[in-house]
């Protein structure tokens, strides 16, 4: 894993030296931080990393929520009880996440509206409310699976001891859920972070948008949209490496 990072970092380095050094259509002065363009162009495409985080952090936590809600149902042996989880996880899976954006951004006000409920939607809340729910049916299986690879035994030993249900449920089942599902959460997390550069069809000011924004003003796609990248890529590897040291932390690395 190493030895592959660095061999892109050498492979980036290189064509940035290539391209530097050459006489064809390169631009990468736009970013150049020692010249005042290039400083004042990565100033504003590093301000677009607090919005990416917040909407981010905001979906990613309702996504959880909404999920550990949808899925308890659907373990349900009632099959009444475990139909609408059912119901709901296949329709939003169903559904791609870009039409579903715009359909919250544009459509769910004009239906408030027809109730009596005029709430305006911005793009920020927009965002969030898509990822969540697009995210949410994903999270929801993977609470399901988490749940159920938990031995029935611990469950009827706590029923034993008169715990109630919901009882078992958060004192016995969900702390070891959670450290099974944890890496499939934190992709999920990391799903939602790539996921957010959709944000910008609806105007929200985050890194896409903002790399929009100065391509069409510098006229400089490449090298715009090159930094981009790297700024993705920072992102999600800061995140990869504190998962793990949370994994480690709840013994949930089972590696060790």
């Amino acid at each position: 894993m190493t030895r592959s990072i660095k061999l892109w970092a050498l492979l980036g380095a290189l064509l940035f030296v290539a391209g530097c050094s050459g006489t064809g259509n390169w631009g990468w002065y736009v970013i150049d931080p020692s010249t005042p363009q290039g400083q004042s162009n990565v100033r504003f495409l590093i301000g677009g990393f607090w919005a990416t985080i917040q909407l981010s952090l905001i979906a990613a936590a309702l996504s959880m929520t909404i999920g550990l809600l949808v899925a308890l149902p659907g373990m349900s042996t009632n099959r009444w009880i475990r139909l609408p989880s059912r119901i709901y996880i296949e329709f939003v899976r169903a559904i791609p996440l870009l039409p579903m954006l715009f359909w919250v951004f544009y459509g769910l006000p004009v239906v408030m509206r027809s109730m009596g409920m005029p709430i305006t939607i911005d793009a920020f809340w927009g965002a969030i409310i898509t990822l969540a729910i697009s995210d949410s049916a994903f999270t929801a299986e993977i609470y399901r699976s988490g749940i159920q690879s938990i031995p029935k035994g611990q469950t009827e030993a706590a029923r034993t001891v008169g715990l109630t249900y919901n009882q078992t449920m958060r004192y016995v089942v969900l702390p070891q859920a959670i450290r099974r599902i944890l890496p499939p959460l934190a992709n999920q997390f990391i799903y939602i972070v790539k996921m957010s550069a959709f944000a910008s069809v609806i105007g929200m000011q985050e890194l896409t948008r903002r790399a929009n924004e100065l391509v069409v003003t510098e006229y400089r796609p490449l090298e715009i949209y090159t930094l981009l990248i790297l700024e993705y890529l920072v992102l999600v590897l800061i995140i990869s490496f504190f998962v793990r040291w949370l994994e480690r932390k709840m013994g949930s690395d089972e590696s060790r």
